[in-house]
């Protein structure tokens, strides 16, 4: 999986027994493989500007695709296993743009293939969106199957470029599960963090988020002015359009000089809001809030989501989940899913009018 911050790809090397929504899942290994700073820079400038030249896409296609089989190969080095042990390698993507039905995760499966010697699972949102979906979010399968609880109503929250909840009912069956994206979650701070050169392109463990003080007029505003806010689900979104609402009212509201650490602070709080408002979609009201991705290491972040939804913020480990392996985690039972010829879309999440099987196969080679 590499999301839409684009920092690299995390791998999960799992064990799989069972099928459908009787899949049992055991972690093997989680091994993180951060892009070069020269392809998230190229990857951005593409989402950023929306416009890119056909031979530099091609060329951004291959080295993603490398990027990825050197982040197979270096998870199955350490976790001493080989191509042969996998029965296959199930690989998002990097999305490039999403705005159902269009939709672009950019990949090339037969390079994967070739590179790691095994078969490859890929294209999972499209499927959905032939059958009328947003083609997202496609892990509520997973946190079904991963986090139902017979008597607990949960939420489950995760931090990337993009926040999005799972909402899981008490004892609901998977009909009745919904899921939506929520807003930003990083992505307005990381693109602050890219416009002010900070190392790495985010704020790392919130230094500077937790040292700013949030103006609550900008934030509201600002996800006020995000096109889907006030949507119903089914509904997903990309980051560009949530980073020009964040800076449309900075310069509405002539506040371009607050100082970095009060803008990422600010933007804690404008994901906050979203989250807050997202929960309005829960009923009954969720007792339990579990949170991951690498917005969990924004501590700054997880203090504006606690505030403003009266809620306190669990993390998936607390429930046996590595938060940075989670997604890893939920593309492995899809990919498995797709092996076994079993639908895996959530149409009460994705609004697809039937469920469908998710991705696409690429042979052995």
């Amino acid at each position: 999986m590499s999301g839409t911050s684009a920092d690299g790809v995390d791998v999960a090397i799992v064990r799989i027994n069972g099928r459908g929504l009787s899949m049992r899942v055991e972690l093997l290994h989680h091994h993180a493989h951060p892009y070069p700073a020269e392809l998230r820079e190229k990857i951005f400038s593409v989402r950023g500007d929306g416009a890119v030249r056909l031979a530099d896409l091609a060329t951004l296609g291959r080295e993603i695709s490398l990027a990825y089989v050197e982040a197979v190969q270096s998870a199955l080095r350490a976790a001493g296993l080989q191509p042969a042990d996998l029965a296959a390698v199930a690989a998002h993507g990097q999305t490039l743009y999403h705005a159902p039905p269009n939709t672009i995760q950019w990949l090339d499966p037969a390079l994967i293939a070739a590179g790691v010697g095994c078969a490859v699972v890929s294209d999972f949102r499209r499927a959905d969106c032939a059958a009328g979906g947003q083609g997202a979010p496609l892990v509520p399968f997973a946190d079904y199957l991963l986090f139902r609880h017979p008597t607990k109503n949960r939420v489950l929250l995760n931090l990337g470029g993009i926040a999005n909840i799972t909402f899981l009912p008490a004892g609901a069956s998977l009909e009745k599960v919904i899921a939506f994206d929520t807003g930003p979650a990083n992505c307005v701070i990381d693109h602050l963090a890219r416009q002010a050169g900070l190392p790495g392109g985010f704020d790392r463990d919130g230094a500077l988020s937790l040292q700013g003080t949030p103006d609550f007029q900008v934030a509201f505003e600002a996800i006020r002015r995000w096109k889907l806010i006030f949507n119903p689900p089914p509904k997903s979104a990309d980051t560009p359009e949530m980073i020009a609402a964040y800076e449309s009212v900075l310069h509405d509201q002539k506040k371009q000089s607050l100082n970095l650490a009060d803008q990422m602070a600010t933007a804690c709080t404008m994901a906050a809001l979203g989250v807050d408002l997202a929960l309005h979609h829960c009923n009954p009201r969720p007792d339990e809030l579990i949170a991951s991705g690498g917005g969990v290491e924004n501590p700054r972040l997880i203090q504006e989501i606690e505030r403003t939804t009266k809620l306190p913020v669990r993390r998936t480990e607390e429930l046996g989940v590595p938060s940075a392996a989670k997604e890893g985690i939920a593309f492995a039972l899809l990919g498995a899913a797709t092996l076994d010829g079993e639908p895996s879309n959530v149409p009460s999440v994705t609004g697809a009018t039937r469920a469908v099987i998710l991705g696409s196969t690429t042979p052995r080679p």
